[in-house]
């Protein structure tokens, strides 16, 4: 047994410790308060640090991290096909695990000990299982023409199929029809039925944008345009992209909602009474301009929310606790209120609200007996003075490393040292995002159908 010291233990499902102790037996939490209580064991002094759950980054694209600053300043519709272009053209397999892997060293190094991810390579479960993380790998599809519908879910049942075996008990697979501009009603239905059939966990990118909605609601705007050009019907679908998917019986599979921003009253009723969750990404939200998600509405109406970074791509950095300060700040700014929400609110979206989105509660967001020990201590040497530490975490903490983290147990950084980190592994990923600027300087870009 090991025995963890810290100025500051902050379990969230109680109020905050000082000068406690967070007890570990065979990767699982077995005491967490004051010193004189704990059960005898080896020592480990973590010093003046905070000692926290895990956080949990409930959205986030590994693959991607490669394109830190490559898609700066551009329209959505743009900045999807030339992602999508330049991760064809550049990106091969080798490369997009590299990038995964860089991605998980950044995450683990802030903390995060849980990600949820998206991609269509599946090099995330690699990245996620060698690196000794949790979390859920979702296996992209897209197809927006209906009549390719039955050829795209036999391709995604091979991706599946080609995966599985390297599911553990930290990493699991799921499966995500992208979003309603690049997949069909008939594929919507299609990759529901299979997901259900098969006991698969599924994460779908909706009500992000005006054009989505605009598609959705009135066939028009510049994804309704491209999709016509074509060859592909485009007819109204629905009063919005959260009806959409209620009308395809796709919320009645709970998925996990990602950014869920143009949800209206009625849409966050019809998400709670699924049972969906979502994942708010206040960053990514802020940066691609498409505005402030209705987090009070979501927590109010009983929706489990937690929070993701979406990929550097977008957001240029996975940093949860700074995720979790804008998420307070916007919703503040948006309603005009200055206690709420709260900074336990915040650290809760972070943690706890991150694992009922991904149905890890039972595991991880709080440190409680017989929860896994997945921890991340962070250092208050340098925020002083130090009053309140759910408010420090919270509004304070944002963009400094974990001094320590450990996920079932087993330690991934000590004294802000990120063990086991691969030689190399940055310079190959600054390789791969040279080259992406050398295939945008010779006009690949131009290249590419719009």
């Amino acid at each position: 047994m090991i025995r963890y010291h810290a100025r500051w233990v902050v379990p969230v499902s109680d109020p905050p410790i000082e000068n406690a102790i967070v007890a570990v037996d065979d990767g699982r939490i077995v005491y967490v308060g004051q010193r004189a209580g704990a059960p005898p064991g080896d020592d480990e002094d973590l010093g003046d640090v905070v000692l926290m759950p895990g956080l949990v980054n409930v959205h986030c694209h590994l693959e991607l991290t490669a394109m830190r600053g490559f898609l700066e300043d551009l329209d959505f519709r743009r900045w999807i096909i030339r992602l999508t272009a330049a991760r064809r053209a550049v990106l091969d397999r080798d490369r997009l695990l590299d990038a995964a892997r860089l991605g998980v060293e950044e995450g683990v190094s802030a903390g995060v000990t849980t990600f949820a991810d998206t991609g269509e390579s599946g090099v995330a479960m690699t990245a996620m299982r060698d690196a000794g993380v949790r979390g859920i790998v979702y296996q992209e599809i897209f197809g927006p023409n209906p009549a390719d519908a039955a050829d795209c879910v036999r391709s995604l049942e091979e991706k599946v199929s080609g995966l599985r075996y390297l599911e553990t008990e930290l990493v699991r697979l799921g499966v995500s029809p992208h979003a309603p501009y690049t997949v069909s009603d008939a594929l919507f239905r299609s990759v529901t039925a299979f997901a259900r059939a098969q006991s698969l966990p599924m994460a779908i990118h909706i009500a992000e944008s005006e054009l989505e909605t605009q598609l959705v609601a009135n066939a028009a705007g510049a994804f309704a345009d491209g999709l016509r050009k074509r060859g592909i019907d485009v007819r109204p679908r629905g009063r919005s992209p959260i009806q959409l998917l209620a009308d395809l019986g796709v919320l009645a599979a709970r998925p996990l909602l990602i950014h869920c921003v143009r949800a209206d009253a009625i849409d966050v009723a019809a998400i709670a009474d699924s049972m969906s969750a979502v994942a708010h990404c206040p960053a990514s939200n802020a940066k691609l301009g498409h505005g402030i998600a209705p987090l009070t509405d979501l927590l109010d109406a009983g929706v489990a929310v937690g929070l993701g970074s979406d990929s550097v791509a977008s957001s240029n950095r996975m940093d949860l606790l700074e995720e979790a300060r804008l998420a307070l700040l916007m919703q503040r700014a948006k309603l005009g209120f200055w206690e709420t929400p709260s900074a336990a609110d915040g650290l809760a979206l972070a943690t706890v609200g991150g694992g009922r989105a991904l149905g890890l509660e039972a595991h991880v967001g709080t440190l409680e007996a017989g929860k896994s020990a997945d921890l991340a201590a962070f250092d208050l040497s340098t925020v002083c003075p130090t009053q309140d530490p759910v408010a420090t975490i919270v509004f304070s903490l944002g963009g400094r490393r974990a001094r320590f983290v450990c996920v079932a147990g087993r330690p991934l950084v000590r004294d802000g040292v990120l063990l086991n980190a691969r030689a190399g592994l940055a310079a190959r990923v600054q390789a791969s995002a040279d080259a992406l600027r050398d295939w945008l300087a010779a006009g690949g870009e131009l290249q590419v159908p719009v």
